[in-house]
Parts: structure tokens; C-alpha cells; sequence
């Protein structure tokens, strides 16, 4: 864990919040010197805990239809290719449009997050990219209905 003092965490928040606040803007609401805070984005930049500046796209940029899907994969006649084969299935996944998030479970498992326009798309991309894996044993589709917290990671993909 990356030891966080108060000042580092509030600077944080607020580019979280706008990653185009200028560093005066931050200084003024912290009521913090411009050096100050330069010189600790600086060290946030060189310590990796800043690695970049990204978007989040707007409402109407984002999908309106979220869904966890989890793949479980046939099991290879030599278990030592599942793992090989369970990264090369999550690679391809990740460069897909729509894809949001894809991750690998301990117990051998693929999990997406997946976006669309709307149902029908989304239950099309389904089928059309998810289903149709080689050796895809089984898929669980768990659309999203309401987000509690995190909402914000559907503003920061979909297939542009």
C-alpha cells in the first residue's frame, strides 16, 4: 500500500473530480502555494500513483445497457494450456468495442464488463463475439440495473 498523506489525498480528489483544474485553482482551494502543489503532482507523477490524465465521456456518449458476464472455458486435454489459454482469450476480449473491463478469476473463470446501446446490442455482441469463443463452456450474463458506486466507468470506453 502507497502511503497517502491528507494534502496528496485532497489534491487527488479534485483531479479526480477535474482533470483540468490548474494547479492556482488547486492551490486557492486548499489554500495551498502553487509550488506546493506543483511540487507534490511531481512526486504523485514519479511515485506512479498519477500515471495519466484521461477522459470520462457524458452521459449521452455512454452505454445505456451494462452487463457482467462471466465465461467458464472448457478444460484443455493438457491443464497446463488453460492458463495459457484463459490470457489469450482475455487479450482478445480486451481489444473488443464494448468491452469495459475484462479480468481472470482464481478459479479459472474470464469476467467482462460489457457495454451497449441497448439491449438488443448488447444481447447481439453477446452472442456474436462471446458466445462463439472455441471452448467456451458456459456463459453467465448478469445485466446491470443500477449502480450504486462507479457509475463513472461506463463513461470511459465504448468502441470509439
Amino acid at each position: 500500500m502507497v502511503y497517502l498523506d491528507d494534502l496528496d489525498r485532497k489534491i487527488l480528489k479534485l483531479l479526480k473530480e477535474d482533470a483540468r483544474i490548474t494547479i492556482s485553482e488547486i492551490g486557492e482551494r486548499l489554500g495551498k502555494p502553487e509550488s506546493t502543489i506543483h511540487f507534490r503532482i511531481k512526486k504523485l507523477i514519479e511515485r506512479g500513483i498519477i500515471e495519466r490524465y484521461t477522459i470520462v465521456l457524458g452521459e449521452s456518449a455512454r452505454p445505456k445497457e451494462i452487463a457482467f458476464v462471466i465465461l467458464e472455458l472448457e478444460k484443455p486435454v493438457i491443464e497446463d494450456f488453460l492458463s495459457k489459454y484463459l490470457e489469450y482469450v482475455s487479450r482478445n476480449l480486451a481489444m473488443l468495442p464494448h468491452i469495459l473491463l475484462v479480468g481472470k478469476t482464481k478459479d479459472e473463470r474470464i469476467i467482462a464488463l460489457i457495454g451497449a446501446e441497448d439491449k438488443e446490442e448488447l444481447t447481439r455482441f453477446i452472442e456474436e463475439n462471446i458466445k462463439s469463443i472455441p471452448s467456451v463452456k458456459d456463459v453467465l450474463v448478469y445485466p446491470v440495473e443500477d449502480f450504486k458506486k462507479g457509475e463513472e466507468i461506463k463513461g470511459l470506453l465504448i468502441g470509439i
